[in-house]
C-alpha cells in the first residue's frame, strides 16, 4: 500500500517542488539594514592579483563540517520522521507525534546548505583558475553521486510496486542535468544538486576572471538584480538559470565569507541584511507549500544567517574536535541516499520493528552507509579522477 502510494505522489512531489521553486522566485522589494562591527581582518586592498596564491589562508573552518552534517541531519529527518510522502501506517504525525511536528521543518536543512556553500565555494575557488575550480567540483561531486544514483535505481527495480524505472532516467540522472534533459530524479533530493550546479556555472564565469574583492562583491549585487528582475518577466526557464528563488542564501554566504577574509564592513553587512530580508520575504509561500507555521520558519532561516554570520566574524574558532572533519565528510553521500533507500526500508520493515527503534536504527545505517561510501567509494574514485583532468586541464593548455 505504501510503495504505492509512493508511486502516486512521486510525479506530484516533483510537480510540488518545482512549484516551490517558483513561490520562492516570487519578487519582493529590498530594505537594506545597516550594521557595523569592526574587527582587524586582511583589508580589500591586500586581495590577491588573479591567478595568484591566497593570501592570509586560515585552517580548515571545522565548525562548517559541524553544520553541513546538521544541515544533512535535519533533510533526513523531514523525509524519514517528517513523511509528506505518507510511508508510515496510519501516519508519521500519529506514529511520531511532537518529534513529527518538529521534522516537518527539516527541509529548512536545504537552505542552510546553500548559505554555506555560498561560504564554503567563494572560499575553496580564490585563486584558482577555472580549470581548477571545474576539477575540484567533478571530482566533489559525481563519484559518491553515481553510486547514489545506482543504489536508487536498485532498490526502485528491486521494490515491488516501485516507481516504473526506465534505463534512460538511470542514464540521465547520471548526468546529474537531468531536470535540463527533462528527466525526473531517481531520488527527490536531488532536485538541491540542480541548484548547485546552476550556482557554480555562474560563479565560474566569475573565477574565470580572477577572483577580487571588487569583482566578488560586484558579482553579488548583479545577482541579486537579476533574481528580483527576471522573474518579473514570467520566463521560468531564465529564473531557473539565475536560481532566483535560492539566490539570496548564497549570495549571503559569499558575502560572509567576505566578511571572514577581508573583515566586516557596512557594505557587506548590507548584503548579508538584504539577502535575509530578501530570503524572509518569500517565506510565507514557501511555509504554506510545507503546511508547517510562518514565525518558526522564519526563526529557523533567521538562526541559519546568524550563526553562519558569527562563523564569518571567526568565534567558532574554538572548534578543534578531528572527528568534526569526518562527519562533515558523510554529509553528501547521506544526503543522496538516505530518502529512495530510507522509505524502502521503512516500507519493508515498520510492520515488523517498533517505529521507533526502527528510524533510530535507520538513520544510524544510513551514517555508516555514509562513511563507507566516503572512505571506500568517493575517496578512491576521487583521487584518480583528479590525477586525470588535472593532467587533461594540462594538456589543455598546452597543446595547440
Amino acid at each position: 500500500m505504501t510503495l504505492q502510494r509512493i508511486r502516486e505522489h512521486y510525479e506530484a512531489s516533483m510537480t510540488q517542488a518545482m512549484d516551490e521553486r517558483a513561490i520562492a522566485a516570487q519578487p519582493t522589494e529590498p530594505v537594506q539594514p545597516s550594521q557595523r562591527v569592526d574587527l582587524p581582518r586582511q583589508t580589500a586592498a591586500e586581495t590577491p592579483a588573479a591567478g595568484s596564491a591566497p593570501v592570509g589562508r586560515r585552517p580548515r573552518l571545522l565548525v562548517l563540517d559541524g553544520l553541513r552534517l546538521g544541515a544533512a541531519l535535519m533533510v533526513v529527518a523531514y523525509h524519514l520522521v517528517g513523511d509528506k510522502i505518507g510511508v508510515w501506517e496510519p501516519s508519521a504525525a500519529t506514529t511520531f507525534g511532537p518529534l513529527h511536528s518538529i521534522a516537518k521543518y527539516g527541509f529548512l536543512g536545504v537552505q542552510l546548505f546553500f548559505v554555506i556553500s555560498g561560504f564554503v565555494i567563494c572560499m575553496s575557488a580564490w585563486g584558482r583558475s577555472v580549470g581548477d575550480f571545474f576539477v575540484s567540483r567533478v571530482v566533489r561531486l559525481y563519484p559518491a553521486y553515481w553510486f547514489a544514483v545506482l543504489a536508487a535505481a536498485a532498490v526502485l527495480v528491486a521494490v515491488p510496486r516501485g516507481v516504473d524505472l526506465k534505463v534512460r532516467e538511470v542514464v540521465g540522472n547520471l548526468t546529474m542535468m537531468q531536470e535540463f534533459l527533462g528527466i525526473r530524479h531517481l531520488d527527490l533530493s536531488y532536485w538541491t544538486l540542480t541548484v548547485e550546479m546552476i550556482f557554480y556555472i555562474l560563479f565560474a564565469v566569475l573565477v574565470a576572471r580572477g577572483l577580487t574583492y571588487r569583482g566578488v562583491v560586484a558579482f553579488c549585487a548583479i545577482w541579486t538584480i537579476a533574481s528580483l528582475i527576471v522573474p518579473k518577466f514570467g520566463n521560468a526557464g531564465l529564473t531557473n538559470v539565475v536560481a532566483a528563488g535560492y539566490s539570496s542564501y548564497f549570495i549571503a554566504g559569499i558575502a560572509l565569507y567576505l566578511i571572514y577574509r577581508f573583515g566586516p564592513n557596512l557594505l557587506l553587512w548590507s548584503i548579508v541584511g538584504l539577502s535575509w530580508l530578501i530570503a524572509i520575504t518569500r517565506l510565507p509561500a514557501l511555509a504554506e507549500a510545507r503546511d508547517v507555521s510562518l514565525v518558526p520558519t522564519v526563526v529557523i532561516v533567521t538562526a541559519f544567517v546568524l550563526v553562519m554570520a558569527a562563523v564569518a566574524l571567526n568565534l567558532f574558532s574554538w572548534v578543534k574536535w578531528p572527528w568534526v572533519a569526518t562527519a562533515g565528510a558523510m554529509t553528501y553521500p547521506l544526503y543522496l541516499i538516505h530518502q529512495t533507500v530510507g522509505l524502502a526500508v521503512i516500507d519493508r520493515l515498520q510492520d515488523h520493528v517498533s517505529p521507533w527503534l526502527l528510524v533510530t536504527a535507520l538513520i544510524a545505517a544510513l551514517l555508516i552507509a555514509a562513511w563507507l561510501i566516503h572512505r571506500f567509494v568517493e575517496r578512491p574514485a576521487a583521487r584518480w579522477m583528479k590525477r586525470q583532468l588535472n593532467d587533461s586541464m594540462r594538456q589543455l593548455r598546452t597543446t595547440r
